[in-house]
């Protein structure tokens, strides 16, 4: 490669200190890229590639995007996972020697997303970091930037709950110390999709001590340290909008493991991953998006503090007691915009006239806020009204400086008021009135000339200009002007008069630019001292519209208010609140729910279709929905309340990690067991079914006696194995009821409705001719199970392989018993099986049967 130019010897210096990003390098009017960069940036964004010197044969290659629509590049690639790094010129090109000197300003990561536009205003925009100690502790922080949002969470129980953990909220981005092992680095990376990013400084910053006054614990605080050393490092300015490290303690709030929030479609479904059709979706009916992001954190983290629900649950009977007076408010709040985020810009430096506009529309509805809230009935709502307050000093000073009609440009003038600054309005009147005294000019000297064509007009290089076309140069008098310049058709000229208002005007011009930027930089900056004022506000209003938001949705969609108990559950006419939303003319079939201390654990028969699954999820979300302060879908409801929820519903690979779909249900399957305590909720659903139906019954039998002996949970279990339906004779809390369903004229008709007692068959060649399978298929499988009924042997279940040739019947061998199968015989009675895991007692069994089948051979 020949020299480099000294331009191209920056670019590859300042490149060399941004390996891992895009480097975005301003020249002009665009940011420009090379070499490698170019050519993946091209193909990413879908932007020609050309080359430097393009002549040559070492030609660099390059692409480049508008500096002044870079935004959507830049989104693009942070979209896609990417860090871009944003090199601007930080020198005044007329007074540079050489190479006008650059730097990199920002570092744009997913993490660290600060443009409006880049946001999805109803999503939390998290970046976590996460440390390692030699206990075997490790701490989580989460940042969003945008918010100036911190927490922190300790966790010492084991790296699958860390995992849990950053599952359930969604983070864009993860910063980890180098050290950090590298399976556990694969499995951040593998579970969890996400950018590792990587900082060891962990010094902590002075400047930042008051964010976590309240910490003590050195391993906090080496962790808090290590992302605000990363968030200062790629962001490179003050972050004075972070709000102190609020503690998260896990135990106070109900734990969803990552398999339950995505098996109960919490906030996004299970196969599109949309919010249209999960809970959220459902419960979302915020005005606000500080109100919908509110909304997502407390379904995120539901409550086991008694009196703290109790206290939500006091707010949204309030709201519902003022029909009128609610409508009104929601009226209110569509008049305020996201006061969390303009805070955060505030502060962050990136505001334009156009946000300061939303912050003071904002503050002027808070008045009429209160006023709304002062009239309902309720003296909670009221209380609420009283102590919203609002920094007054922001609203006047914004009423007093900001032009009504700002531009989003900060370089275009327009910014500030007539009024507001003598010296712009000084300037202001010497731009305005040598405006008119140009207009007066040109007039003028029409009348004096006769010349009606004469012009006064003005250029950016010579500035203005007196022209007359070439045509009507013998009527202008001798000597009258001086000549500028020559054209064409006309000549140019000027007048010693028109020189020196022509000074006076273009130096008020460029002092009112500058000096707006100025003064509006000085009203952002004395804002800046009242961020913790806006924050707070925000909070209120946020929590304010949640409240509201479950008001409603209770009341449009028939919720009750839940009683809670200490170990008992009775719901009336139970209802699952997402499937109830999305079914078009069907009606939905409610059912209710009873367990108490003596029967806690209910088994589940019935046809596949049938709604089991529906049953199980409803209990869960209407004990989640109960949990975060909201009513419930039912006509009555006595919960209790739970500390952690498990769920093993569906089927589903997983692929990437080599794990089977019955290997994904063993492994959360043990989840449960090892986690629930006797105040969690187990919901598991055909457990065993990835197998033979001997060892997969073998395993639901043992899973169900383990958790009714050794854990106490309360639990549903769906099955297919009507052979367990026995067990409610032998395990005092277990009660059989189904889902009913019948036959009319050779089809089934699913009623929906749960009953005491066990499903009397299956129904599964029923639905197999529903999903339209082949006439010949579905008679051949008919004519089997008749003849295994007929030769009274029960036949597989529906998870059995069906065959289209003739089975040979199985009838059990008359004989002696072996030595070697007295032997399995007294080795399977010696088992104790509580103390045995799910995977264990299938292992044994395996090597069992092994043993048989070998001594047979």
């Amino acid at each position: 490669m020949s020299k480099q130019t000294p331009m191209m010897q920056q670019y590859l210096k300042i490149k060399a200190e941004h390996q891992d990003a895009f480097l975005f390098f301003r020249l002009g009017d665009f940011y420009e890229m090379f070499f490698d960069d170019a050519v993946k940036a091209a193909r990413e964004l879908e932007i020609t590639l050309t080359k430097r010197d393009s002549g040559k044969k070492d030609a660099v290659p390059m692409c480049g995007v508008p500096y002044h629509s870079a935004e959507n590049y830049i989104k693009t690639l942070v979209e896609k996972g990417y860090k871009v790094a944003i090199c601007e010129q930080v020198e005044d090109p007329k007074v540079a020697k050489g190479v006008v000197k650059r730097e990199v300003i920002q570092l744009i990561t997913p993490g660290t997303i600060m443009e409006s536009g880049m946001l999805n205003e109803k999503e939390n925009n998290y970046i976590a970091s996460l440390s390692h100690f030699n206990d075997q502790s490790f701490v989580i922080v989460y940042n969003d930037l945008s918010t100036g949002e911190n927490t922190l969470v300790l966790i010492d129980h084991g790296w699958s709950a860390v995992v849990h953990e950053l599952y359930n909220r969604q983070i864009r981005e993860i910063v980890v110390s180098s050290d950090l092992p590298k399976d556990m680095q694969d499995d951040l990376r593998n579970t969890l999709n996400i950018m590792l990013s990587f900082q060891d400084e962990t010094t902590f910053n002075a400047e930042y001590r008051a964010l976590c006054q309240d910490i003590h614990d050195h391993r906090l605080m080496e962790a808090f340290s290590r992302l605000l050393n990363y968030i200062q490092h790629t962001q490179k300015r003050s972050l004075d909008h972070l709000q102190p490290a609020e503690m998260i303690t896990l135990k106070d709030y109900l734990t969803l493991d990552m398999y339950s929030k995505r098996n109960l479609e919490l906030t996004e479904t299970l196969m599109k991953k949309k919010r249209h059709g999960s809970l959220l979706w459902v419960l979302d009916r915020t005005i606000t998006a500080m109100g919908s992001r509110q909304l997502k954190k407390w379904l995120e983290r539901p409550l086991l503090n008694q009196a703290a629900i109790e206290k939500r649950l006091d707010y949204v009977e309030g709201f519902m007691e003022g029909f009128m007076e609610r409508d009104t408010l929601r009226e209110r709040l569509k008049n305020i915009y996201d006061l969390e985020r303009l805070a955060g810009r505030v502060s962050f430096g990136n505001v334009n006239a156009r946000d300061l506009l939303q912050l003071k529309q904002s503050l002027q509805k808070i008045p009429d806020l209160k006023h709304t809230l002062g009239q309902f009935p309720s003296q909670k709502i009221q209380e609420l009204g009283a102590k919203l307050t609002y920094p007054e000093h922001v609203l006047n000073l914004l009423e007093e400086s900001l032009n009504p009609n700002p531009p989003i440009s900060l370089k275009e003038g327009q910014l500030i008021k007539d009024g507001y600054h003598d010296e712009l309005d000084t300037y202001r009147d010497a731009s305005r009135n040598g405006k008119e005294w140009i207009a007066a000019l040109e007039k003028r000297e029409k009348e004096d000339t006769g010349i009606r064509s004469l012009k006064v007009g003005y250029n950016r290089v010579f500035g203005y200009y007196i022209e007359v076309s070439k045509a009507n140069l013998h009527i202008l008098p001798e000597g009258r002007y001086e000549r500028k310049q020559t054209l064409t058709n006309a000549e140019r000229f000027i007048t010693p008069e028109l020189k020196e208002k022509e000074q006076l005007i273009l130096e008020a011009e460029d002092r009112i630019i500058d000096l707006e930027y100025e003064l509006f930089i000085q009203i952002r900056d004395e804002i800046k001292s009242y961020i913790k004022d806006l924050q707070d506000l925000a909070e209120q209003v946020s929590e304010i519209d949640v409240l509201q938001a479950f008001a409603t949705v209770s009341e449009t969609n028939h919720y009750t208010r839940p009683n809670f108990t200490l170990n008992t559950i009775q719901i009336k006419e139970a209802r699952h609140p997402v499937v109830e939303q999305v079914m078009n003319d069907d009606i939905y079939v409610p059912n209710d729910v009873y367990m108490d201390g003596e029967r806690n654990m209910l088994l589940i028969t019935g046809p596949n279709m049938s709604g089991k699954s529906t049953y199980m999820r409803q209990l869960a979300l209407i004990s989640i929905m109960g949990q975060i302060g909201c009513f419930v879908p039912c006509e009555s409801a006595d919960l209790t309340i739970f500390n952690q929820i498990f769920t093993r519903i569906g089927a589903a690979d997983d692929l990437v990690s080599g794990k089977s779909t019955f290997m994904v249900e063993m492994l959360e399957a043990r989840h449960a067991i090892a986690n629930a305590t006797e105040n969690s909720l187990i919901l598991l659903d055909e457990i065993g079914r990835g197998t033979s139906t001997y060892d997969g019954m073998a395993l639901a039998q043992a899973i169900v006696e383990y958790i009714h002996d050794q854990i106490g949970a309360k639990t549903l279990f769906a099955t297919h194995y009507h052979e367990l339906t026995s067990l409610e004779n032998q395990l005092s809390g277990l009660k059989n009821i189904h889902v009913k369903a019948e036959e009319y004229e050779g089809k089934v008709v699913f009623l929906h409705q749960i009953k005491d007692g066990p499903a009397d068959k299956s129904y599964g060649i029923h639905v197999a001719k529903l999903a339209d399978l082949p006439d010949a298929l579905i008679e051949r499988a008919t004519s089997i199970l008749h003849k295994l009924e007929k030769n009274g042997e029960k036949p597989e279940q529906e998870s059995a392989q069906l065959t289209l040739f003739p089975v040979e019947e199985t009838k059990p061998k008359q004989g002696k018993i072996s030595g070697e199968e007295q032997a399995v015989a007294e080795q399977l009675a010696d088992m104790d099986l509580f103390d045995m895991t799910p995977m264990d007692a299938m292992n044994a069994l395996y090597r069992l049967q092994k043993r048989v089948k070998k001594s047979k051979v």
